[in-house]
């Protein structure tokens, strides 16, 4: 597969990540490479660890990233271990560190990994490929209060109760194995008046599912937490979002860190992509980047 990935907010990342033009940094999602490919690029002394825990997007990266391969080290791992899996003689000496969280185009666009809505896959949605659970062991083993309070909590669902309830109805005649059977499913469960606004109906669905496999919110909080290990002073945290749970996660972080006086936030409200961007790239128009520097 081609690991074609068009970065969003790249100009303004790469503005706000570097500070010192012969630091070492972190791209904690290095995805297809595009932000390090331009931090690389631009300043031809600062080193780069890379980590990212889908196989299929570091080996993109290294291809990508080939000309620079003597400055980056790859580190095939959730970033919520970033503070583990990095030499402890770094810890305190990283001049910047990047998020860019959520699916990357290109796990979306495979439909093989069951990330998506618009085509009939195996209910998979894994980011990292050696995570035993699955979307597919989620909605068939999971008890309907489980399910509700998933899409109620991570996809903000309205319809929670009722799809949890269609979907343990149906998987006792037979299990639900792909993503075709259960949009079906939540058609079904949501009325059609409220089908008829609000986007694809099983978008929020499959949110949640997703965010529960890969325990997004969880990740995101203790990679933030790991960044505070290893960060050095006037480095800067710098983070982009895609749906209003990590915002919230992000924002009130950067918060306590400023009350507990560990730094200052950069940017006293997120920055968004310009009109000219998320016609380029309609995906880019939920993100928001938020970015704190430590004293």
């Amino acid at each position: 597969m081609t690991y074609s990935h068009v970065s969003v907010l790249s100009k303004e990342a790469l503005e706000y990540w570097v500070q010192d033009q012969e630091g070492v940094y972190i791209d904690a999602t290095v995805g297809g490479g595009g932000h390090s490919l331009q931090l690389l690029s631009q300043y031809p002394h600062v080193c780069l660890i890379a980590f990212d825990q889908d196989p299929v997007a570091i080996d993109a990266a290294k291809e990508r990233l080939g000309a620079f391969s003597n400055r980056i080290t790859w580190i095939r791992a959730n970033f919520r271990d970033m503070d583990q899996k990095i030499d402890p003689s770094l810890h305190g000496h990283i001049a910047g560190i990047f998020f860019d969280l959520g699916v990357s185009s290109p796990q979306f666009d495979d439909s093989s990994r069951g990330f998506t809505y618009q085509a009939d896959a195996t209910l998979d949605m894994r980011m990292d490929p050696s995570n035993p659970l699955t979307a597919f062991r989620l909605v068939n083993m999971r008890s309907k209060e489980e399910i509700t309070h998933a899409l109620r909590e991570w996809g903000e669902e309205r319809w929670a109760r009722r799809i949890a309830d269609f979907i343990v109805k149906a998987r006792e005649r037979e299990p639900i194995r792909t993503t075709g059977q259960l949009v079906e499913l939540i058609k079904a469960a949501i009325p059609a008046s409220a089908r008829r606004t609000g986007g694809h109906p099983a978008r929020r669905t499959f949110q949640a599912l997703r965010i529960w496999v890969n325990d997004e919110l969880g990740a995101l909080n203790q990679g933030l937490e790991a960044s505070q290990h290893l960060i050095a002073p006037k480095g800067r945290v710098v983070v982009i979002s895609f749906h209003s749970l990590e915002d919230r996660i992000v924002k009130h972080v950067f918060r306590q860190w400023a009350q507990e006086q560990k730094g200052h936030i950069v940017t006293k409200h997120p920055l968004t992509p310009s009109d000219e961007e998320v016609l380029e790239n309609p995906r880019s128009r939920s993100a928001k980047m938020r970015v704190f520097e430590h004293f």
